[in-house]
Order: structure tokens, then sequence, then C-alpha cells
């Protein structure tokens, strides 16, 4: 009885922290859409909208894909509201204060860690294999950038030169491995969205980037 009652508590655990990252990951990509509405000058419509693509873009293209239904912010609207709390945040704090420098890049690096973790989290939970957990993981951390940039008039990070993606499945690889050596899966997502930040902000300063393949 004592195991299956800290069986129970530890999925629990995992559950209200994959919640609590998941609400994270949505706070900082409408943080970072914000951020980009102020850079090109749109209206405040325009702000919410470019918050709120980039925030849900992710996690829609991961439960779509998944087969959950209704996406996460349809069942749940602590979603929108975060989202909303997390524009207006944006603007009050930006109209007071000077935007801290490469504001964008790392509210970006942070919400691509936790939703590529997220991602990556719940398509094992629903039994798909390790490449497929890799590849949806990805996809839900970079899609909503992408979406974000497109909006916003500028080519995605995930087309430059400069490591993007790779810092997202790197971090992901690092999650499955980390649990193949036993470690919790609570500890092993919060070390791998370290990975995933710690690497992107590390190439951008370093200027890393990955070999081109020419013709």
């Amino acid at each position: 009885m004592a195991t299956n009652a800290t069986t129970t508590n530890g999925r629990a655990g995992s559950a209200s922290l994959l919640y609590a990252l998941d609400l994270a990951g949505v706070a900082v990509f409408a943080i970072s859409g914000a951020l980009m509405a102020g850079r090109i000058g749109l209206d405040w419509f325009g702000v919410l909208v470019l918050a709120s693509l980039p925030a849900v873009g992710g996690g829609t293209l991961r439960d779509l894909l998944l087969g959950r239904q209704p996406v996460f912010w349809v069942a749940d609207s602590t979603y929108p509201w975060v989202i909303c709390a997390s524009a207006v945040f944006t603007v009050a704090y930006t109209s007071a204060l000077p935007v801290p420098a490469h504001a964008l890049l790392v509210a970006d690096a942070l919400g691509v860690a936790l939703f590529a973790i997220t991602g990556a989290q719940l398509a094992e939970s629903s039994g798909h294999a390790p490449i497929i957990t890799v590849m949806m993981g990805t996809m839900t951390g970079v899609a909503g950038g992408v979406l974000r940039d497109v909006l916003g008039g500028t080519v995605p990070m995930i087309l430059r030169k400069d490591i993007y993606a790779t810092a997202a499945i790197a971090g992901i690889v690092l999650y499955l491995l980390l649990q193949r050596l036993g470690l919790s899966r609570r500890l092993a997502m919060l070390l791998g969205i370290a990975a995933v930040v710690a690497l992107r902000l590390e190439a951008v300063a370093h200027d890393w980037q990955l070999p081109t393949f020419k013709l």
C-alpha cells in the first residue's frame, strides 16, 4: 500500500510539474511575441495577437499530432488568461523601464526549452518511440517561434545558421538518457530544460553554427 501511495504521489507530482512548465512556456513565448510586437510598432490588439500565436502554436501542434482533444488552451481557460496577463505585463514593464538587452532572445530560449521538454514528456507518456518523442518535442518547441517570426516579418530563427532546433533536440535526448540512467522524470525534465537554454544562449554568445551543406 505504501508503495502504491508513493507511486501515485510521484505521478501527481510529475503531472503538477508538467502543468506548471506548460504554463511557464506559454507565458515566456507570449512575452517574446509581445516584445516583437513592440519592436515593429503594433497596436494593442496586434500585441495580443503576436503574443498569442507563439504561446499556443507549438502546444496546439503537439496536441493535434498526439490526438489530444480539445487542445490544451481550449480545455483549460487558464492558458488564455496567462497569455493576456503576460502581454499586459510586457507592455506595462517596457513602458516604464528599458527593455533588458537580449530580452527577446532569452524569452525565446526559455520558451523553446519549456515546450520542447513538455512536448517530449507528453509524447513519451503516450507510449511513442524515442525518435518520435524527440521529433514531437522539437516541433512543439520551435513551432511557436516560427509563427511569431513570420508574422513579425523576420526570418524564422529555425532557418538561420545558428543553433536553434538542435538545442531542443539535444535537451530532449539528454532528458531521455537521464531517465535511462535512473534519474527521476522530474529531475530529468529540469536538467533537459536547463540544457536547452544553456546551449541556445551559449551558441548565440559564441556564434556556434552547424556545418553547412553545399554542392
